[in-house]
């Protein structure tokens, strides 16, 4: 599996940082081909079901997720989402932690964790898979924390 940790900073205070780092079509505008089906009922929640669909027609890998974890920063406390693939292809993880700017700021930290594994790719791969997510994951999470991004 390759490990995936990104870091960030943004001005913004870890509710508002959550609330763009935690929007699912949002998360999809930023990834290229890419479109957000949800199978349970908004808001997000233990239990939200959505699959990531990427591709072009029939060309196109679903990356199905279940919400396992979700506990939003309140009070100067730490926020919490993780996320577990389900897919047939794309497994493992993802775990967003959204917290209070060490520096006293006022705004937010986000460190997004996660652990991909895509089946039938051989583990030899791992370290340019990781390399290719961090890239593509970190430029979305940049243009979700600033407000840059397209919006779906």
């Amino acid at each position: 599996m390759s490990l995936i940790r990104i870091v960030r900073t943004a001005p913004v205070p870890p509710a508002e940082a959550w609330l763009r780092v935690t929007d699912w079509p949002r998360h999809a505008a930023q990834m290229p081909f890419t479109r957000i089906v949800r199978e349970t009922a908004p808001p997000t929640r233990e239990g939200t079901v959505f699959t990531a669909r990427t591709g072009v027609g029939r060309l196109a890998l679903d990356d199905p997720m279940e919400v396992v974890g979700w506990v939003p920063p309140a009070d100067g406390t730490a926020g919490r989402c993780r996320l577990v693939k389900r897919g047939r292809v794309v497994l493992g993880w993802a775990e967003i932690e959204v917290r209070p700017a060490g520096d006293g700021s006022g705004g937010a930290e986000v460190v997004w964790l996660e652990e991909v594994r895509l089946r039938g790719v051989p583990r030899l791969l791992d370290a340019p898979v990781a390399l290719a997510g961090r890239a593509l994951f970190g430029r979305a999470l940049d243009r979700l924390l600033d407000g840059t991004g397209p919006t779906p």
